[in-house]
Order: C-alpha cells, then structure tokens, then sequence
C-alpha cells in the first residue's frame, strides 16, 4: 500500500517521537571498586573527576547497596532481578572454601550460572523494543547472547581478564587484539563509543561491566610513575591501584563525551556503580569497615550514582537505602514496560525518587550460606576488619532497616547489631545493649528467609578441629 507523502511524514514522526519517549539506558558496573575509591567521596588519592563530574551532574545515592559481597552473587542478582535465595548464585566457584578444619558447618552447594529460564533485564527491554549490549565482564553464563543480550563484546563465564590481562595482546568474543600496546579498559570504551553512535537513534540498553579494577594490577606505566610520586595515605597507597582508577576515570569521561556528541546525553539514563566492595588488601575503605567479601559496610556499599537530565535535578541526593536489586524493576519502569510473565522482581523501581518521592518503606537483605576464606595477611589491616582473620565470611545472613543492621551467623548463632547512623564503621556491637532492636530486626530477617525459602546449613563438619 502507498501512503501520501504527508501521511507518510506524520507516520515516520510519530515512530520517532515513540522511540524518543523511551531513554537510552547506560549500566557502568566496575568490577571491585569501593565506596572509598572515588574522590567524591573522599579519596584525597586517587583522581577521579569524570566519575565525580558524573555524580554531581545527577543524584547521589549515598546508601546504595550491591546485592551481595562479592562479583557473582552480585551480579547474577543485578542481572536477574532477584535475591541470592532465588537462584542460588552466593559466590564463585565452590562454597567450601578456606581450610575444612577451621569450617564448623557443611555450607550450602552454589550454582555457579543463572539458568537458563531465569530471564534478564536483556530480555524485558528487548521485548520493549531496545537494542542490548552487554561489554565486558558478564560472568554470569556461558553467553550473554543466550540471554537477552543482542550484542555481545568480551563476555564469558570468566570472572576476570585472564585470557591476556590487560595488556594486548588479548582475546575475547568479538574483542582480539594482537599487536601489543593496547589497555583492555581503553578498547572497551572504544567498542561502547562505536556502539552509542550507531545505535544514537535508540532506545539501547548498554550494560558495560568493565573488567577493571579486578586483579591481576596491571596499569600503564607512565600512571604508575605518576602516582609512585604522589603523596599517599594510610588507607590508600598502592600506585598500581591508583593508575587502573585514573585510567577507568578517564574512560568515563570518553563515554559521556560520546552521548553529548551524539545528542543523547538528556534522554539517557546513566547508572554507575560496582559490584561488590573493595579488595581491602589493595584499598582500605575507612571510614567503612572491611571489604570485598565482608557483610560490613565496606564490602557492600558502593559508589552509586545516576545521572538522567531530562527527570533527575543536578547535584540532587538521596539518602535512602537502595541496591543493585532496584535496576531491573527501573529499567522496566523507565521503558514503560513490565517484567517477563511469572518473573518475581525483589527490587523497587528508583524512579520515584528521581521524581522527589519516596519509597514504600522496606528492608534491605543479605544471605550468604556459605564460606570465603582471608586473603592477604591474618595481621594485615584489612583482615584485622573481618569477623575473624580466617575468613572474609563464614555463613549467615544480614539485614538493614532503617538506620540499623543486624547481621547473624550459623555457626554459633551470635548477632552483630549496628547503628549505622551513629557508627558507619561498624566499631560498637550493640547486640546485648539493644536487645528489642535485635528481636526485631531478626523477626524480619527470619520471615523473609522463610518467604524465599532460603537455605540455612546446620549440618556438622566433622573435619571441623574446633
């Protein structure tokens, strides 16, 4: 059928206008960067004003939360949308970790993929109508591809960079460079800034999950000089560290240049954040307690920034707790579409306090069934941090509510309870002084391990030395 040119016009208009109505949807997730590891929040160290320049251009959330304490968990509940309970993602690899005569219970067997019938946010939005990309670390199955995801650059089941470092050369899918000189984090930024100006006419969803900061350190030299000079601090000290975040920084900042110059900054919805705490070996995150693997504040809370002019005020903060749970129920919100038919969502959509409102009140949780053993020195200050010098975690479960967290472990059935208001570096134990706070906190801990049938190991190691 032939349409009269006006008519034809009007149509081709109104596809367009349809298409502008939906934001572009940009998710940096940095790979172990701590709350502390960014100069907006306090860093007198390592140099970050691009990723600064992004957070005061949007909102700050300065209780925002990752899911769990480490990548996997964290990620696969991100992508998933759902709890660790749900699909049994609690860390990587095998959850007997550390030495069998130090662990008193038999932990919980982890699943080390999503399954396949766990459909993403790739998914929501590609029924939606948006193009998605995934670049960089994906960890979560064998291939993104297979999940929701159209464009795939650099992903795999591999939790770090170790098909070549960062260093070229590398190989990756649909990511090889052979001739050496190339940083891994630069040529990802390439392949996102070719991405956004071929697909400026939206909507996409580009997930772009750098590999860094992750081990190996590696950086480039000229930085690493650089901060061999520089003047450090007690927490923060490592040049090589500090050279990978000033490279990320300025990866940033190509990133959002290539949404202004492509027109799109005001319609794009920019979220940055990590997946898990720092490695407090490298980086200590004071004034927060512990770090990647920990249940304390530094192994959990993140940077966490989101910038989207077009409904977000500049240099606006929000001060309740969120976490990377929230991502997929605001993806879904933002592009005016729901989760697949039957997917349970545990987050909220964020949407709501970009517009100055509130969220119903709830509680934030954690379940980490499982061990993960020290990393570093027992004497060393990061592991001085830990529950004990043995382990970063040994199981339990944690929940924030309001101002206040409880965290219990299996093992002997002792609580930890903090006023995080009054004490954010988790110092004062207030367990025994506050015992109705804690029977509360338990009570809502406790129902919702029931509701999501969450698994509690109570079977006796019998390697266990005591």
């Amino acid at each position: 059928m032939k349409y009269p040119l006006t008519l034809l016009s009007v149509l081709l208009t109104s596809l367009c206008s349809f298409a502008a109505e939906k934001p572009n949807i940009l998710y940096i997730n940095i790979d172990d960067l701590g709350w502390a590891d960014v100069s907006i929040n306090g860093s007198k160290y390592y140099e970050t004003p691009n990723i600064d320049r992004l957070a005061k251009e949007g909102m700050i959330f300065t209780n925002g939360y990752s899911s769990a304490a480490n990548c996997a968990p964290s990620r696969a509940c991100a992508i998933s949308g759902q709890s660790t309970p749900r699909h049994g993602v609690y860390t990587v690899k095998n959850s007997d970790r550390g030495k069998s005569s130090t662990r008193k219970l038999i932990p919980t067997k982890n699943t080390l993929h999503l399954k396949q019938d766990n459909l993403t946010f790739g998914h929501a939005l590609k029924a939606a109508g948006y193009t998605t990309a995934t670049m960089g670390k994906w960890h979560v199955t064998k291939d993104p591809l297979k999940n929701g995801f159209d464009i795939n650059v650099g992903g795999t089941a591999a939790g770090g960079p170790y098909n070549g470092g960062y260093h070229s050369p590398f190989k990756y899918p649909n990511l090889e460079v052979k001739e050496k000189g190339h940083y891994l984090t630069d040529v990802l930024t390439d392949k996102a800034i070719e991405f956004i100006g071929e697909h400026k006419a939206g909507p996409f969803c580009l997930y772009l999950p750098y590999f860094t900061v992750h081990s190996p350190l590696q950086a480039k030299p000229e930085l690493v000089k650089k901060y061999k000079n520089k003047k450090a601090t007690e927490a923060q000290n490592n040049p090589v560290y500090a050279a990978m975040i000033e490279s990320l920084d300025q990866n940033i900042g190509r990133v959002l240049d290539a949404l202004e110059s492509n027109g799109i900054t005001d319609n794009t919805l920019v979220i940055f954040t990590s997946d898990n705490g720092g490695v407090n070996v490298s980086s200590l995150q004071w004034p927060l307690r512990g770090g990647k693997g920990m249940y304390y504040e530094g192994g959990i809370r993140e940077p966490f920034f989101i910038r989207w002019p077009e409904k977000i005020k500049a240099g606006s903060s929000c001060d309740t707790p969120v976490s990377n749970l929230d991502f997929y129920p605001t993806f879904c919100d933002v592009a005016g579409t729901s989760a697949p038919k039957g997917k349970i969502l545990d987050g909220l959509s964020l949407n709501p306090l970009f517009e100055g409102k509130v969220l119903a009140e709830r509680s934030l949780f954690w379940h980490f069934p499982i061990y993960l053993q020290g990393y570093g020195k027992a004497d060393s200050p990061g592991m001085k941090e830990a529950q004990d010098t043995l382990f970063r975690i040994r199981p339990g479960s944690a929940i924030r509510h309001g101002d206040w967290k409880l965290i219990e472990y299996f093992e002997n059935g002792e609580f930890e309870l903090y006023n995080l208001k009054q004490d954010v570096g988790e110092k004062n134990n207030l367990a025994k002084k506050h015992p109705e706070k804690l029977q509360e906190l338990y009570s809502k801990l406790n129902n919702w391990r029931k509701e999501l049938n969450a698994p509690v190991p109570t079977e006796k190691n019998s390697k266990f030395e005591g």
